[in-house]
């Protein structure tokens, strides 16, 4: 039997002008280890399919996170905590992003630092964590 490794990217930007840079990256960071390990995956005959979910627009605490078969990374991974920081595009009185005063961005720690975006290890060790759970 073909296993399967889904893979969901959760992010605002649907209905605003300017998607925050954190969001983007996260999307690119993604794509780009997509690229590296789908070949080795499906030669192990795993298949991997990508998942876009638009949140609305002021939902940006759980804009981009991923889950991977369903299961968030930070569950996935041990040692990395959701938190919220104040958003990068909210300098001014009102976020250009979602609209809100003084929004909070969902954000990750890890050893000891924060992303806004994903890392690009993290995502891999989190992929290759859930294939482990089948």
């Amino acid at each position: 039997m073909k296993k399967e490794l889904v893979i969901e990217w959760k992010h605002i930007g649907n209905e605003i002008e300017k998607t925050a840079e954190e969001f983007e990256e996260t999307g690119m960071t993604l794509s780009a280890v997509l690229a590296e390990i789908r070949m080795l995956l499906e030669m192990e005959g795993v298949s991997v399919r990508v998942v876009e979910t638009v949140l609305p627009d002021d939902a940006p605490a759980g804009s981009g996170s991923l889950l991977f078969n369903g299961v968030p990374i930070e569950e996935l991974l041990e040692g990395v905590e959701v938190t919220a920081t104040a958003c990068s595009c909210a300098g001014c009185d009102t976020c250009e992003t979602c609209g809100e005063e003084e929004a909070e961005c969902r954000t990750l720690r890890y050893n000891g630092e924060e992303y806004e975006a994903i890392p690009p290890e993290l995502i891999g060790r989190a992929a290759a964590k859930a294939l482990e759970m089948e």
